[in-house]
């Protein structure tokens, strides 16, 4: 999968989100880093279209996340920083099955997909639990099954590890790890993204750096004085 920005820009009124950004992403493993309002959300918000460019493009192996806006939607896959919040039923197996209904799989089929997607990730006897029952890593892995089995191509992930012990963080760095999909993860956490080929560092809505993982985290930390 190739993600393009071409000069791409994003603002909101007089307030710069993105300032205009022009790469090529292919690597199976992106890692977005940088301080707090530095741009990192609003450019994966972009490439999922979940924000449109107020100038440029943002294209998914081609498609125009505004002029395809549906095919290139369907490309995509974004796990939100608090991931209960995206769990919107009362049990895990139905949340999960939402995806392939919504696709006009059959009963049959609805049902092979999740148990397919439960198998992949192991959380079997997570399905017919509630979200208040499971723990933070629990609760990502849970709501990365309910992303997959709507097959997309990238996962966009907003901070997967904030706030998760050291169990529930390995617990998701492992998911992460073993994903055949192409994953772009924004992270505070920079261990998680250490090994990444690929990180960008952005600063002050731009892009600062585009490296291997090692060379971007002291990047980021000579911007953070730290």
């Amino acid at each position: 999968m190739h993600i393009r920005f071409d000069q791409a820009e994003l603002r909101y009124g007089d307030r710069v989100a993105v300032r205009p950004l022009s790469l090529t992403l292919s690597e199976p493993r992106i890692g977005v880093i940088g301080l707090n309002g530095s741009g990192k959300t609003s450019f994966a918000r972009l490439i999922a279209g979940l924000a449109k460019p107020s100038s440029g493009r943002v294209t998914l192996d081609g498609l125009d996340t505004v002029a395809d806006e549906k095919a290139a939607r369907a490309k995509t896959g974004f796990i939100f920083q608090n991931p209960g919040h995206q769990i919107i039923l009362p049990v895990i197996r139905d949340d999960i099955a939402m995806g392939p209904k919504a696709r006009g799989l059959g009963a049959d089929e609805v049902e092979q997909a999740v148990d397919a997607v439960l198998a992949r990730f192991g959380i079997e006897a997570l399905s017919s639990r509630r979200p208040h029952e499971l723990s933070g890593g629990e609760l990502q892995l849970a709501a990365l099954a309910a992303v997959v089995v709507t097959r997309p191509e990238i996962i966009l992930f907003d901070e997967p590890t904030n706030q998760l012990d050291l169990r529930n963080r390995a617990l998701v760095k492992a998911a992460i790890d073993g994903l055949t999909e192409q994953a772009v993860v924004i992270s505070h956490d920079l261990d998680l993204v250490a090994d990444f080929a690929r990180v960008l560092v952005f600063h002050e809505q731009a892009l600062a750096f585009d490296g291997p993982g090692d060379a971007a985290i002291a990047c980021y930390r000579e911007i953070a004085g730290c």
